[in-house]
């Protein structure tokens, strides 16, 4: 590839989002003749990266702490970054690289497209807290070019609080963005420079469709296996998943509660609990894996309790994909992934007694029953939420960016 082919950066603060949710996204790129620059810490997952080229950076990010000095030294990082590629245009997700990512591109010229993925434990802050990092959201969302959202309610709470405003704002045109969330159109509706997505989008080719698992009903005949797949953090409802696979466990035996995913540093108490759990055969902790796919081979259904400030769950995405019934909170960025009661079953987040009888709900269903819907499921996904969509968006808004 030349030289002076344009550069397009991609900040973000786990290898997770980079391999999971965006390797067809940077291939793409690479194939419509740009060079991409990745900035994010080093994970395992790059070592899956290796057949696509790009240049790397990886920066020191404190996720989740508050320390001024941390983040003036990631603020100074991307602006030396920038300084020495001069990318085209700057793609930020997650937190601290949407802000200080995007603060630094404001201050070169740099063109910006946020993606807001959820605003995570955010909304879950203190109200003085919560003001101060909507307010520094605010500051940066209105200088970028395009912002990109993944459910309609953070559409609708961003548009409503001023974070973005749009070119040409229209509040008949607003009410139609958000519409997508709600009626699943293929195409999303768009604002000027603010876009609903259908979430990051999966590779229905790579989640294809999996042979549905024998099952019986939870007391007798072959085992009905659930999982829970991400991070073990209390936001995501692990404590009710917990709950729950107690009270199922004990009334039906002949069922397998797993969890996939990575212990927080913040919730590492979750490795002695999930460790005694296993000894009683209640929850199986699998740790966190490189290809969830054979998980879900196994398994009958998703269950993922999140009332967290999820963008759209690819979780939820992946495991419908794959012809696997979701079983999920009415929390925004999980219901839009869910037909209620044809493709999965949807309750009210942090209700344990709703979540243990969608549950025993679903161990009364017959095993066709169940695999009608997880093929229900996997031909709505492949519909609405086709990786390929948000692929083309970029490229589209890219182009708009530099020509």
């Amino acid at each position: 590839m030349s030289e002076t082919a344009p550069i397009v950066a991609l900040l973000t603060n786990n290898d997770d989002d980079i391999y999971c949710f965006r390797k067809e996204l940077i291939e793409a790129f690479v194939g419509n003749g740009y060079r991409v620059l990745i900035s994010c810490p080093y994970g395992e997952k790059f070592t899956l990266m290796q057949d696509v080229p790009y240049i790397y950076d990886d920066p020191v990010i404190d996720r989740r702490g508050t320390s001024v000095v941390a983040d003036t030294k990631l603020l100074i990082h991307y602006i030396s970054l920038f300084r020495k590629y001069r990318p085209a245009v700057v793609l930020a997700y997650t937190a601290k690289p949407n802000v200080y990512g995007s603060m630094a591109a404001h201050l070169l010229g740099i063109p910006v497209i946020n993606n807001v993925t959820g605003f995570g434990s955010v909304l879950n802050e203190s109200e003085i807290k919560q003001k101060i990092i909507m307010g520094l959201f605010r500051f940066i969302y209105r200088q970028s070019d395009c912002i990109m959202f993944q459910n309609s309610t953070n559409m609708k709470l961003a548009v409503t609080s001023g974070m973005v405003v749009g070119k040409e704002p229209g509040k008949k045109n607003v009410l139609k963005s958000l519409c997508y969330g709600i009626a699943g159109r293929r195409r999303p509706r768009r604002n000027k420079d603010y876009i609903l997505l259908p979430g990051s989008g999966v590779n229905t080719s790579r989640f294809s469709y999996l042979d549905y698992p024998k099952g019986g009903k939870g007391k007798r005949g072959e085992t009905i296996v659930f999982n829970y797949i991400g991070r073990i953090l209390k936001d995501k409802g692990v404590d009710d998943y917990i709950e729950a696979a107690k009270r199922i466990h004990a009334e039906y035996p002949k069922t397998e509660f797993n969890m996939l995913g990575f212990i927080e540093p913040t919730e590492i108490h979750y490795e002695e609990e999930l460790k005694a759990l296993e000894k009683e055969g209640i929850v199986y902790y699998r740790g966190s894996q490189k290809d969830v796919r054979p998980f879900i081979e196994r398994a009958h259904a998703i269950i993922h309790p999140s009332t967290y400030g999820e963008g759209m769950s690819n979780v939820l995405l992946e495991n419908a994909s794959s012809g696997r019934p979701v079983i999920t909170t009415d929390n925004p960025g999980c219901r839009e992934t869910v037909y209620d009661g044809v493709t999965g079953m949807i309750y009210h987040g942090g209700d344990v007694e709703e979540l243990t009888e969608c549950i025993k709900k679903f161990l009364s269903m017959s095993n066709s029953e169940r695999e009608k819907m997880g093929r229900l499921g996997r031909k709505r996904t492949v519909k609405n939420f086709s990786r390929q969509i948000v692929i083309d968006i970029y490229l589209e808004e890219i182009e708009k960016l530099i020509s």
